[in-house]
């Protein structure tokens, strides 16, 4: 494909790109245009093709495929309502996929959509990144503060830790942390929160939050009473997370967060070297 054309087919498809409040999307009618076709009908059989597509791909295609309608002026400057679609970029890729590739436009949209996708894809997972880095950072702060609390509430270092490996008891279904540290393959020396997904991270830290809250609004004092918060505090994490069908002890582990955090700085320092 000549330059002069992906220039100008490049410019056509960001011209057309809308926006509703940070989100893109396109049009199925201006779509339509772009793709070369002068048929309605015959390109909602392709927009049809495409929303079959993102199911199979285990995406709601409610969320790139949204139903909408369009006024235009008929004869005689009177008004009507037709049929459209708002996509999503990825249901423009879709729909770029199941049109005819024979149309120079359509051709060039499956490259344009599938780069940009990509871009986005690569961004969502760097977000999931820095979220998980700064979930483990923030579980990291309550357990400071939970440990100081403890200490003057009548529990030292050691009873802190026994306090702690019961939670995670409670939380992980009966699995201590020990016993989960070996199912996820983490070293002996490492914290098992450096290895867990971000909803397991945030789970640790809420039980960590409501046990230093409680200790200190019912002047808990000692190992025994508050373990017992703790361990329903725990059990009581664990409930909310079955009741959405997540079971934290069959969750697999995620990077070393010590490898991620150095990734990371070196993406964002990369990032601003290109």
């Amino acid at each position: 494909m000549k330059k002069e054309i992906i220039v100008r087919l490049t410019q056509s498809f960001e011209e057309a790109m809308r926006m509703e409040g940070s989100v893109e999307y396109w049009t199925a009618r201006d779509l339509q245009i772009l793709f070369e076709y002068a048929d309605w009908d015959n390109f909602v059989n392709v927009i049809e093709k495409a929303k079959m597509a993102c199911q199979n791909s285990k995406r709601s295609k409610y969320d790139h495929f949204r139903d909408v309608t369009k006024l235009i002026i008929a004869a005689k400057g009177a008004q009507r309502e037709i049929p459209d679609y708002k996509l999503s970029r990825y249901a423009c890729y879709l729909v770029a996929q199941n049109g005819d590739p024979r149309k120079e436009s359509i051709a060039f949209a499956q490259s344009y959509f599938a780069l940009q996708t990509r871009k986005q894809e690569l961004l969502e997972k760097h977000i999931a990144s820095v979220e998980r880095l700064q979930m483990r950072n923030k579980l990291s702060q309550t357990e400071k503060a939970l440990s100081s609390t403890l200490y003057q509430h009548g529990v030292d270092d050691q009873g802190f830790g026994r306090i702690r490996s019961k939670g995670d008891q409670a939380l992980f279904g009966g699995k201590t942390t020990n016993e989960m540290k070996k199912k996820l393959g983490v070293p002996e020396k490492r914290a098992l929160a450096d290895f867990l997904p971000t909803i397991s991270v945030k789970a640790k830290d809420f039980a960590g939050e409501i046990t230093n809250f409680n200790v200190q609004k019912e002047n808990l004092q000692g190992e025994t009473q508050i373990t017992e918060e703790h361990v329903k505090n725990n059990q009581g994490v664990r409930q909310v997370l079955i009741k959405s069908n997540i079971y934290p002890e069959e969750l697999p582990p995620e990077e070393d967060v010590k490898k991620l955090e150095k990734r990371i700085k070196n993406q964002d320092e990369q990032a601003f070297l290109t």
